[in-house]
């Protein structure tokens, strides 16, 4: 896996690809349109931000990359690569209880506060990617 150079893409399944965690300076990427929502992503080796139509969809500290991120019905689906260990924030239903999948192991059962954030920490290294589920 590789960073997305263009901030933001969107793959032929539909899902988004986005962040660049190399980036020794902040970039952003505003008003990008998929399917009449507006994306905005901000990105650097500290940290990537998504949100979606102006709501808090997705956060990580330090910076990562994320591919093939689609919002389902009843969770989250993305892969995940950045340099060192990060922590994900991302916004889901609020008060729901998720089950999260790291490489398809279940690591535990959580749930959102009141604003639906839920936030995992994840051991990454530079180049390889993991893969991220979150389900109802």
């Amino acid at each position: 896996m590789s960073v997305v150079a263009e901030l933001i893409l969107t793959e032929n399944d539909g899902s988004l690809s986005f962040g660049n965690y190399e980036l020794s300076a902040k970039a952003k990427l505003d008003n990008y349109e998929v399917a009449g929502d507006l994306y905005k992503v901000k990105t650097y080796c500290d940290i990537t931000k998504l949100e979606k139509n102006g709501m808090f969809l997705y956060e990580s500290v330090p910076g990562t990359t994320a591919r093939g991120f689609a919002v389902k019905e009843d969770g989250l689906d993305f892969s995940v690569e950045g340099a060192k260990d990060c922590q994900l924030t991302v916004g889901l239903v609020e008060n729901e209880e998720y089950t999260i999948y790291v490489d398809n192991e279940a690591i535990g059962q959580m749930k959102t506060n009141m604003s639906g954030k839920l936030s995992i920490s994840l051991e990454l290294e530079a180049g390889v990617a993991k893969k991220v589920q979150i389900r109802k």
